[in-house]
């Protein structure tokens, strides 16, 4: 699923050196934050934050049933804490 995600947000990023993804496992979910360049944080968010609920969205649809919930965050570096 992280493939599926690091493919979509480096077709709108321009730094694509600059992105960092980091991933945390729960009981109940997987949480990915990805960390963009602030010149990139719009690109990849879209208008009212279209493509990034697109992103969610096909996460969601692309995870089997049964298995942990994605969570995807975007943010911008040195906003990590």
């Amino acid at each position: 699923m992280l493939d599926l995600i690091k493919y979509i947000v480096e077709q709108f990023a321009e730094e694509k050196d600059q992105i960092d993804y980091k991933v945390e496992e729960t009981d109940e979910a997987i949480n990915v934050t990805v960390l963009l360049a602030d010149s990139d944080m719009g690109k990849v968010i879209g208008k009212q934050g279209k493509i990034a609920k697109a992103l969610r969205t096909l996460v969601r649809s692309a995870t089997p049933r049964g298995s942990k919930k994605y969570n995807v965050e975007i943010k911008e570096r040195g906003e990590e804490a």
